[in-house]
């Protein structure tokens, strides 16, 4: 059996403070272990950042969605918003940026999209009219530890 929420922010950074809190209390309240909640939400906020720093700049506070289905097995986290497209209305790929350089020359960025797609199991964007979907799929472990 599936079941889900649905949430919504100002994009601004306490409202997406107080979201990830939100869902962070439902989903424990659902039975994820914090090991699975701390790692849904190092991936929400990565990309709700992104939303509030980039989907929106000069743009003013928009609202964003979060729509979350929880199955048995799994968690597919939909973000919504209606600020700018990603660019060429594709996802970055996730790759790690260059760190041969000395540790005064590393990147200040480059690392979320990295995290994203290193901690879920599908990444899935979409520009829809005037609407981004983010879709992020989890894949949930056992109580024991283990994964289905």
């Amino acid at each position: 059996m599936n079941a889900g929420f649905h949430l919504n922010a100002v994009a601004d950074e306490m409202s997406v403070r107080a979201l990830l809190a939100d869902m962070r209390a439902r989903l424990r309240a659902h039975g994820l272990t914090e090991a699975a909640c701390s790692t849904v939400e190092i991936v929400l906020a990565e990309a709700l950042n992104n939303i509030v720093e980039h989907a929106y700049t000069g743009a003013g506070a928009g609202e964003i969605g979060l729509h979350a289905v929880l199955a048995p097995d799994s968690l597919t986290c939909t973000l919504s918003d209606q600020g700018a497209a990603l660019p060429a209305s594709h996802l970055p790929a996730g790759r790690l940026p260059d760190m041969g350089a000395g540790a005064d020359a590393l990147p200040e960025g480059g690392f979320g999209w990295f995290l994203i797609h290193s901690l879920t199991r599908d990444v899935h964007y979409a520009r829809e009219v005037d609407t981004n979907r983010l879709t992020l799929c989890f894949d949930l472990p056992e109580p024991d530890g283990g994964y289905r």
